[in-house]
């Protein structure tokens, strides 16, 4: 049954009238390729130039006579990937059906991960020619591998509303500097003074050094580097660097088992602003809910390990001083802003969802290369979808489903140049909502920064510095004339 869509008066923004509350669901190390380059209509495989799908060895110059192999792949991961070694150089289907390639690994079975991180991922693009990623990964070949998507529920529920095929990542390289691009579009900043030993060695052109027995071709063995580490020469941290407030992978300080150990060299506490300031400004309700955050407080043999896998370096707002265990008032933010995934549950069900909601699955649902499958993360965001869609709130809700980055797997299209930091290769994007526009491929320019500009736009919140004006706002992924269901 329908219900009469909401009408704007003359001037007014639609999207205000229409949507109360913002979804965010961030996944895991996925390219857009990687999970749609089959998706009919989408900028997808087949519109690869040969540039793109022919890689380059480390010379920047020669093809690669055949993919490498996966390198890093061991026991039965290395036996299902053995096939890799010996395919033409080009994109390939992982999960080879019967009858197809030799070998292959189904969508429910966790590939090796690969290589992401900020200079790697800048080699790999090749000055957004794409045709480096072979050459530049620790899993070889398997970084130009991608899925027959058309399984993952999530992709049916493409098919019924939104998928935004323009969509990149905001920053280059890997979870932990894109998770601070959704929270404040900012890159995390250590200063002067840091240690020489957490500096990354790079050349003129800003590519790392490689060491002396690197070997010369991606066909002899993955690249060795003289320092990928996780600042900038400049100080800023680019590559994981553990929070100074608990969940942490640095021990407890001795003196504040909230807090973690100095010694241990954790991230200064940032002080830039972010999305969840801003909102807090204007009286906007929030909150980052996460799967396993009462777990990793509880016990801290679940970072890293344990049954959820939690991961202390994709909780953005936990590096920031705001949030401060050791204060009183920085007690009370984290009681009021970070949540567990039960309570998304409990608040999604009962009707008090915030405002805005961030969620971001725990390690062994978030799709991430390595340590857990694709099928199980689709699973899971389904699920929680279709909670949400059953909420009392769903009639003004807009849900973005998207991906923190792109996981060192190859995508055809070329970033657009924007800063020095990014947007880095494309992910996939699902705008869910009763007023997103159904059955569309939205080719609007957007990265992660554009989530950020929704959320402005909708609640008249001063703009982050770092919102690319060059990216869309995910408004094209609405028709707010549309009756609402």
């Amino acid at each position: 049954m329908l219900a009469a869509g909401c009408a704007s008066a003359p001037g007014s923004d639609p999207l205000k009238s229409s949507i109360d509350t913002v979804v965010v669901i961030y996944a895991e190390n996925r390219s857009f390729d990687n999970l749609y380059g089959l998706y009919p209509g989408a900028d997808g495989v087949a519109n690869a130039s040969a540039q793109s799908r022919t890689q380059l060895d480390r010379d920047g110059v020669t093809p690669l006579a055949t993919l490498p192999p996966v390198w890093n792949a061991r026991g039965s991961q290395r036996d299902a990937l053995d096939f890799v070694a010996r395919l033409p150089n080009g994109p390939f289907r992982i999960d080879a059906p019967p009858g197809g390639l030799p070998g292959g690994m189904a969508m429910n079975v966790a590939s090796p991960d690969l290589v992401h991180r900020f200079y790697n991922h800048q080699m790999q693009l090749n000055g957004g020619r794409n045709n480096q990623f072979a050459a530049w990964s620790d899993a070889g070949g398997l970084s130009m591998g991608y899925y027959d998507g058309s399984t993952m529920q999530m992709w049916q529920l493409a098919r019924q509303y939104t998928l935004a095929d323009h969509f990149f990542m905001g920053a280059f390289g890997g979870s932990f500097l894109n998770h601070f691009w959704l929270a404040c579009a900012c890159t995390p900043v250590v200063g002067a003074g840091a240690p020489a030993v957490a500096v990354s060695r790079i050349d003129g052109h800003g590519r790392l050094v490689t060491a002396p027995d690197s070997p010369a071709s991606a066909l002899q063995g993955p690249p060795k580097y003289v320092g990928d580490r996780s600042l900038t020469p400049d100080g800023y941290a680019v590559n994981t660097a553990q929070p100074a407030f608990q969940p942490s992978m640095v021990k407890p300080s001795p003196a504040n088992p909230a807090l973690a150990d100095p010694a241990g060299s954790p991230l200064p506490a940032q002080t830039l602003p972010t999305i969840g300031d801003r909102l807090s400004d204007k009286g906007v309700s929030w909150a980052w809910y996460s799967g396993g955050w009462k777990a990793a407080l509880a016990d801290r043999n679940e970072i890293y390990g344990g049954n959820v896998k939690f991961q202390a370096h994709h909780q953005p707002f936990n590096y920031f001083a705001r949030f401060d265990p050791s204060t009183p008032a920085g007690a009370a933010q984290r009681a009021e802003h970070l949540k567990d995934y039960d309570e998304l549950l409990a608040d999604a069900q009962s009707g008090r969802l915030p405002k805005v909601v961030f969620y971001k699955p725990h390690g062994g649902l978030n799709q991430h290369p390595g340590y857990t499958d694709v099928q199980s993360g689709d699973e899971h965001v389904a699920s929680l979808v279709r909670r949400l869609m059953a909420s009392p709130q769903w009639s003004h809700m807009a849900i973005v489903v998207t991906y923190d980055e792109n996981g060192g797997f190859w995508d055809h299209v070329t970033p657009p140049l924007a800063d020095r930091f990014g947007p880095g290769s494309r992910v996939p994007a699902i705008v869910i909502s009763p007023y997103a526009r159904r059955g569309f491929v939205d080719s609007t320019p957007y990265d992660t920064t554009s989530i950020l500009k929704l959320i402005t736009r909708r609640f008249d919140l001063e703009p982050l510095p770092g919102a690319r004006a060059s990216m869309g706002d995910l408004t094209n992924a609405f028709d707010f004339n549309q009756a609402a269901r």
